[in-house]
């Protein structure tokens, strides 16, 4: 196993129930009303367009919240994530909204050999995954070799403008690589990004940024072609503390001169 693996899967191992447990991740509100969707969905409904009886797979579930709301609008759906303990949760999760999802243990890198080739209609990706990843370009044969021909990638992502920021420099400043690099960025945060009391004790994490360039000339080489992008100078959670506020959707955005900062983006492409 690869120490980056392992060092990232201990952060997600330890945070996992503490996020199936904040008021942010929603658990009780998808339990307590059926037709509920995360934020991340919701933000890309017009985008996502009719899904039903598509057959889908969600890279990097996480605790599966968004695995769940793409299930209610209609996808057969599978979810991966590296992280059992958050698999745990997404199970979870699952059984109380009586969702049926085909959840796998396994690293994004595997998920053909987990699933097969040409599996899917869709491959789904949700905010704040490729930083996890050290080859964008790798990830890109990935979901081409998951997909059935004409079938679509959907990734709504965190800008790599947004995380070459120095968000703890007031005001935040360039400091961190926009291009994807050899070395990752080794990062030690006790915290998480959503409400809990919960103490941490693995704080550390490897991420790497990957260019809006190179994350397309990447699924270009995997013979995907691109149907859509869009920027978007928000993001569903404060990246930027003290600099951003929060409008009644959920979504996060500059306070002053938000048209300055592309802080995420929604791509599709298609496999020729």
């Amino acid at each position: 196993m690869n120490d980056y693996v392992a060092i990232n899967r201990a952060n997600w191992d330890e945070r996992a129930p503490a996020h199936a447990d904040s008021p942010d991740y929603e658990f009780d509100q998808f339990i307590n009303d059926p037709e509920h969707l995360s934020g991340v969905v919701r933000f890309d409904r017009p985008r996502l367009g009719d899904l039903t009886g598509l057959r889908a797979v969600h890279l990097q579930c996480h605790i599966g919240t968004d695995t769940v709301s793409l299930a209610r609008l209609g996808a057969t759906m599978s979810g991966l994530d590296f992280s059992e303990a958050a698999l745990e949760q997404a199970r979870r999760l699952a059984a109380g909204t009586n969702s049926t999802i085909d959840f796998r243990h396994a690293e994004v890198y595997d998920a053909v050999e987990v699933f097969g080739r040409e599996s899917f209609d869709l491959v789904y990706t949700g905010i704040g995954a490729l930083v996890w990843l050290p080859d964008v370009a790798r990830w890109a044969r990935v979901v081409a070799d998951l997909l059935r021909p004409g079938g679509r990638l959907f990734i709504r992502e965190g800008h790599p403008m947004l995380h070459a920021l120095d968000e703890t420099a007031d005001p935040p400043v360039l400091h961190y690589p926009y291009f994807e690099t050899a070395d990752p960025v080794i990062f030690e945060q006790a915290g998480t990004y959503v409400q809990t009391d919960t103490t941490f004790t693995h704080a550390l994490t490897h991420t790497w940024s990957h260019g809006l360039g190179e994350t397309i000339t990447a699924l270009l080489a995997a013979g995907m072609r691109l149907t859509g992008l869009t920027e978007h100078d928000s993001v569903p959670w404060q990246a930027i503390p003290g600099h951003m506020t929060r409008d009644e959707t959920g979504e996060w955005r500059l306070t002053h001169h938000p048209e300055r900062l592309a802080a995420s983006y929604t791509l599709q492409a298609v496999k020729e």
